[in-house]
């Protein structure tokens, strides 16, 4: 609780800083956008929280939300696949990647870095292939099924709220009871922990290790497939890139320690939320867009550096005389 309320008090203070500079920054349309932003990286994010709370990491993040995008809009706009069909397809091919990096993992033994540094690598040049390295869109034939990631509710004052950030809320809850009211949560955590001691307890680590890959590869395509409706337009050569790193530093924001074992639903959104303002500030400040990573990446320091040094000073003052 006390990272989240660290992270959300860096997350008040960059607001304040920015509206304080250019008050567009609290208009509706700006909100509404940034809150769109927020969502999409928000659900990519809760997926990789997953994996990096049983002490891996997934580096193809990107390249799934890029490949999955691409199957999405190539199976529509060129195969004539119907709606259903080509979200199954992209559901399956989805499950099918983080199955596959679990296998190969678990049960080869090979280092999940390696694994998902492979995995960046194949599903970038896999949608480039399938594609001709053509950029694809969906044009104005799919207005219904883009309005999952463009649509939005009237509230109040002109302000809508994107349909996007509902599908997070509710991907968040089902993450939160998961991890923090089931048994396949604590076996997370002590996984993450301990695995070795995890496994002399009882606990099927393979299984646990297999499913969170599995949730962070699902998630990552079902952020494809909203990216993709949300710009309307698949570039497979660029489509998702960074991403990945965009939610792992998301997830390490909001309290997920890459060593394993501790992670908040709540504190990664948050942390995905950091990212997105930081990003509009950048933006709305006129800073140069080429210092956006040095900026973002001094941020994200200064704040694991906070945390690390307040981390160290309760462990001194607990520790006993």
């Amino acid at each position: 609780m006390k990272k989240t309320l660290g992270i959300l008090s860096l997350l008040i203070a960059i607001c304040a800083f920015t509206a304080w500079q250019n008050p567009d920054f609290l208009n509706a349309y700006n909100l509404q956008n940034t809150i769109r932003w927020t969502a999409l990286y928000g659900i990519i994010s809760i997926g990789v929280s997953f994996v990096i709370i049983t002490g891996g990491i997934d580096l193809s993040i990107g390249s799934v939300v890029g490949l999955v995008g691409a199957t999405l809009a190539l199976l529509l706009s060129v195969k004539g696949w119907s709606v259903p069909a080509a979200l199954f397809a992209c559901v399956g091919l989805s499950l099918a990647i983080g199955l596959a990096h679990g296998l190969l993992i678990t049960k080869l033994r090979l280092q999940p870095f390696v694994v998902t540094l492979c995995g960046l690598l194949l599903y970038r040049g896999a949608a480039r292939f399938i594609t001709g390295d053509q950029s694809l869109g969906f044009g104005s034939n799919f207005e219904g099924l883009r309005a999952f990631a463009t649509g939005s509710v009237p509230l109040f004052g002109g302000f809508n709220l994107p349909y996007p950030f509902l599908i997070m809320a509710c991907i968040a809850i089902v993450a939160a009871v998961l991890l923090n009211l089931t048994v396949f949560g604590r076996y997370l955590l002590a996984l993450g922990r301990n695995e070795e001691a995890a496994r002399f307890s009882g606990i099927r680590t393979d299984n646990v290790i297999i499913a969170a890959y599995v949730f962070c590869s699902l998630l990552a395509g079902l952020g494809g497939i909203l990216f993709a409706l949300d710009v309307n337009s698949v570039q497979p050569a660029g489509f998702g890139e960074f991403y990945e790193l965009y939610a792992i530093a998301a997830a390490v924001l909001g309290g997920c320690s890459l060593r394993g074992g501790e992670g908040s639903i709540l504190g990664v959104i948050i942390g995905a939320a950091v990212m997105r303002v930081l990003y509009n500030a950048i933006n709305i400040l006129g800073i140069p867009t080429h210092l956006e990573f040095a900026v973002i990446g001094a941020v994200i320091l200064a704040g694991v550096i906070a945390d690390e040094l307040v981390k160290r000073l309760i462990a001194r003052r607990n520790a006993p005389a």
